[in-house]
């Protein structure tokens, strides 16, 4: 077994800046901007759409560390876009702003991805959260990637707050995961030997010019190409921070079960069932099942939530933090962020509202939900 790697976890979340009182999508304006700068300095940035912001933690030791620097950072945002008559919220997608109507930010660097990609990216009015956790030795990160990836759809199910899209209830929970499966080098990643192998592939395109760096590489789990870290890129962004921690425990408490089963055999399913669990719960959220166990079937998300939690127990017990992880069961009984957001609208139709003040009532509850 290598030496413990440290398990540290960093968190990153994209937020959508709206009208406090329309509910509608906001570019943000330059002073807002640089009031965010002068308080958070780079753990705040712009995105490709001038809508949108993305904030990062700090390297955490623990939930509880993440937690506190989290707060801030959401507190921070939401009191500087108060002060400029804006809001921000953490939704995958909002419930009916349109892409085509949104200002770009003028980078160097985003003005390459328009030139690379046109409308693929310019339609990225998306918001996601990043977890990455602490994994000093590049082959171990492969080897916890590989085994980490068949539990990518739980976390997918769990965090899903998209279900709307330019004013349509899409059908599903995670609307975000379609939009950005538009991208190039998207999705589950493959099995990779060892990082020798990772970096002949990645080095293959950047020598070819495809890409500046192994950072364009977007699956839902990656190597960071910026740290040594396991970064997830699975989740919707939550509107309610407990729910981002929870997430983040759960990520750091697989990492380390999984790093501690390294030297023992496990199957890992073929590339097609893993792909249809992506499907499902991106499709359903918590509401069905995925496929597992030997034979194959379909296992509920309860049964799937606590033999998760099971397994990584004596992770979360080390690392202090089973409280977050536990939240998990709450999401299962009582709804995804995408099911409130379903029901919310249509209880505001059942009572007469028209559909334009219904989305209006999912926003103003997104704001209420952001800062703890």
């Amino acid at each position: 077994m290598t030496t413990a790697p440290a398990f540290t976890i960093g968190i990153e979340e994209e937020y959508l800046l709206v009208d406090p009182v329309t509910c509608a999508l906001r570019t943000a304006p330059p002073a807002l901007l640089t009031d965010l700068k002068d308080a958070l300095g780079d753990q705040v940035s712009t995105e490709f759409l001038g809508c949108q912001v993305e904030v990062g933690t700090g390297v955490c030791a623990t939930v509880a560390d993440a937690r506190t620097d989290l707060t801030h950072l959401r507190r921070t945002v939401a009191r500087i876009a108060r002060a400029h008559g804006l809001a921000p919220i953490a939704a995958s997608c909002h419930p009916w702003g349109d892409w085509s109507e949104q200002d770009r930010t003028e980078k160097p660097r985003y003005d390459k991805l328009d030139t690379d990609l046109g409308a693929v990216a310019r339609r990225m009015l998306i918001g996601g959260m990043h977890v990455h956790v602490g994994i000093e030795d590049a082959d171990t990160r492969i080897a916890v990637m590989n085994r980490l990836t068949p539990w990518l759809p739980v976390l997918l199910a769990l965090s899903a707050s998209s279900p709307f899209w330019q004013g349509e209830d899409t059908g599903l929970a995670s609307w975000r995961v379609s939009v950005f499966d538009s991208m190039p080098r998207t999705g589950l990643p493959p099995h990779m030997a060892d990082w020798a192998a990772y970096a002949a592939m990645t080095d293959t395109l950047v020598d070819l010019g495809l890409i500046e760096d192994a950072s364009k590489i977007w699956w839902d789990l990656r190597p960071s190409a910026a740290f040594p870290t396991l970064e997830a890129r699975i989740c919707d962004v939550s509107p309610r921070i407990d729910a981002a921690l929870m997430l983040a425990a759960l990520v750091q408490g697989l990492a380390r079960m999984i790093w501690r089963g390294l030297s023992q055999d496990q199957a890992i399913p073929a590339p097609l069932i893993l792909a249809e669990n992506r499907w499902r719960a991106q499709r359903y959220g918590t509401t069905e099942g995925l496929i597992a166990g030997n034979p194959a079937r379909i296992v509920p998300m309860a049964d799937i939530v606590d033999d998760m939690l099971s397994r990584i127990a004596p992770d979360l017990a080390a690392l202090g933090s089973a409280d977050d992880a536990q939240r998990a069961r709450a999401v299962v009984t009582g709804g995804t962020s995408a099911a409130r957001q379903r029901q919310l609208f249509a209880t505001a139709r059942a009572r007469g509202a028209s559909e334009r003040d219904a989305f209006r009532a999912v926003v103003t509850s997104l704001i209420e939900a952001f800062a703890p």
